[in-house]
């Protein structure tokens, strides 16, 4: 009489499985649900902040000097968080340039809902995906927040991107689809996608830059950078490996991951952490000219 042995091979397969299963949960759970979670607890237990669209500071911070007094050609990239109670999660990212001996600095951006016109006035228009030139003062406060600096290029170096910026901007695919915040496209969308046309800036849109990420459809293949490789899903899902974007994993655009050229780590719900710095006040990148991503109250 015979006798039927568990299949041992099976049983060690399954467990193996099981236990692959159960750490990819956990640094589900370390990674992205605990960061988050403890960013809402933080939130909830913080004053509210009131959205007064209606009377916040837009006024220049006076960080650019007006355009006759600065003839070289420029480059910025700015970045403000979001008016409100959002502010606390999400910023919202704008280009400034000028031509060289160009009269005037140009500012441009996607609002999706303009709540002021160009005098200030409330006048609300409601403006989808189409890129805004000049609403605003080029170094405005965002609703009353001090913006800091991405990137700022002058010379020669921002002579050669100006044109590529220009004809980015005035080609921007507006059709991708309807203004949505959320996964996008809007207005990092709109900033990041004109960023494609310079890699050599060598700058990456701050985690809390919520739809930086968004491509329609699936993607494989170089970074914004042209650094290193990323594969993404509509921007929801993600990974990135490149030297300006460091490594990131994106899930439901909560970004997480590692910065590597001044170190830090992009945590869920906060951003850009690095030590003895507001998670608020930082982005992961470093502009050609070196100048660091500082609040512009720092750099006058």
């Amino acid at each position: 009489m015979s006798t039927t042995l568990p299949n041992v091979e099976i049983i060690g397969g399954a467990r193996q499985r099981a236990g692959l299963f159960i750490k990819a949960l956990l640094f589900f759970l370390i990674v992205f649900v605990v960061p988050v979670v403890l960013r809402v607890a933080i939130f909830l237990g913080e004053a509210p902040v009131a959205n007064l669209t209606g009377s916040a500071d837009m006024a220049s911070t006076g960080y650019l000097p007006s355009a006759d007094r600065d003839p070289a050609p420029r480059v910025v990239v700015m970045s403000a968080p979001l008016s409100g109670e959002r502010g606390k999660f999400f910023t919202h990212t704008w280009i400034v340039l000028k031509a060289e001996n160009a009269p005037s600095w140009e500012r441009y951006e996607v609002l999706g809902y303009a709540s002021r016109d160009f005098n200030g006035e409330l006048n609300g228009v409601w403006l989808g995906s189409t890129p805004s030139l000049n609403r605003y003062a080029p170094d405005g406060r965002w609703y009353g927040r001090t913006p800091i600096i991405l990137a700022d290029v002058r010379g020669p170096a921002a002579a050669a991107m100006v044109p590529k910026l220009k004809h980015a901007i005035d080609t921007y695919e507006a059709t991708l689809g309807h203004y949505r915040f959320w996964p996008g496209p809007n207005s990092n969308t709109f900033v990041a996608a004109v960023l494609r046309s310079v890699p050599e800036l060598g700058v990456t849109l701050p985690p809390t830059a919520v739809g930086r990420d968004f491509k329609p459809g699936i993607y494989i293949g170089l970074t914004d950078s042209r650094t290193g490789i990323e594969a993404s899903a509509w921007g929801v899902l993600g990974l990135k490996m490149g030297w300006v974007e460091g490594v990131e994993m994106n899930l439901f655009t909560f970004v997480a991951g590692l910065d590597l050229r001044a170190p830090a780590l992009k945590v869920p719900g906060f951003g850009s952490v690095r030590l003895g710095v507001p998670a608020q006040a930082v982005a992961s990148d470093r502009p050609l000219n070196g100048s660091s991503d500082r609040p512009l109250a720092a750099a006058n």
